[in-house]
């Protein structure tokens, strides 16, 4: 007699709730295979397309073209995207372009991850007036819509890469500082830091030695998060004409110069906006899928 499958109360097979079910079902194997290591991937290919790519590769400069070879259609010889208006190879000025947001958005959360972290961990750790001066501080700037504030530090220091990441920061400082002040609260009442208190370690060893180290993972779940928010800023301020300037590329620059050319040429738009859109999903991705590792956890 062939064996009788029995069911489990309480626990319906996929295929019992519908096809919407199984297809959810399916995803979400297909997601626990992927995982953390498909996101880590794709990031790991646009960091490596952006930033050794153009070293290693047979990539041309992004500035400087021959005006002789301007609007080269794409896939023309040496040429995968064509040219720009001015000659230039519009495959380079993307990873060029790239290199410039993603070195902003790694410099903004660098910022953030080491002022924010260490403030909002002193808040959460220390207590009292000073914890109150602190965040009400950061409150103030969370207020301000980032790219309002962003917008208004930038014209105030004028544009650059240097002004851009530095206008930048007062967003991710903050919003790091908030995280990594809850963080420190739920881990300052754990057994050993009680421990380590009261055996007499110092203020400053306690932050250094035991809740940094504590914190840092779910910061940098975050700022993973906040990186792809980064880059949209970043964007948004060069698109305005506060960020980085031409000749040097950036994805935002690049979407303002080819705006006027968006009807006969929308490759000028099209490309450096999916290039953004991309790169920010897979951001998003890698720190959602660490989010839930760690909340898992």
């Amino acid at each position: 007699m062939p064996p009788t499958e029995t069911a489990v109360p309480g626990v319906l097979e996929p295929t019992a709730l519908g096809p919407s079910a199984a297809l959810g079902a399916r995803f979400g194997r297909l997601r626990a295979i992927g995982g953390i290591w498909l996101p880590a991937f794709l990031v790991a290919a646009i960091l490596f397309l952006c930033f050794l790519w153009p070293i290693i590769g047979p990539v041309p400069a992004p500035t400087g073209g021959s005006i002789l070879n301007s609007n080269l259609p794409s896939f023309s010889p040496g040429h995968l995207f064509g040219t720009d208006i001015n000659g230039n190879d519009e495959w380079s000025r993307l990873l060029y372009g790239g290199r410039a947001s993603l070195e902003v958005s790694i410099a903004v959360t660098a910022i953030g991850l080491l002022l924010g972290g260490l403030l909002g961990a002193f808040a959460g750790y220390i207590g009292g007036w000073r914890e109150g001066v602190i965040m009400r501080l950061f409150d103030v700037l969370i207020a301000f819509p980032a790219l309002v504030l962003a917008v208004a530090i930038a014209e105030r220091l004028g544009p650059g890469e240097v002004h851009t990441i530095w206008a930048l920061s007062f967003f991710s400082v903050p919003a790091l500082a908030r995280i990594a002040r809850a963080a420190t609260l739920r881990v300052r009442e754990q057994n050993y830091i009680v421990a380590a208190g009261l055996s007499g370690t110092g203020h400053t060893r306690m932050l250094l030695r035991h809740i940094m180290p504590n914190i840092l993972p779910e910061l940098m779940t975050f700022a993973l998060l906040g990186m792809g928010i980064v880059i949209v800023l970043e964007g948004a301020l060069s698109f305005l004409g506060l960020g980085i300037q031409a000749p040097t590329p950036s994805w935002g620059n690049m979407i303002a110069s080819g705006q006027g050319l968006l009807s006969a040429q929308p490759k000028f738009v099209l490309l450096p906006s999916a290039a953004l859109f991309i790169t920010v999903v897979c951001f998003n991705l890698l720190g959602e899928s660490l989010r839930a590792r760690w909340s898992a956890q």
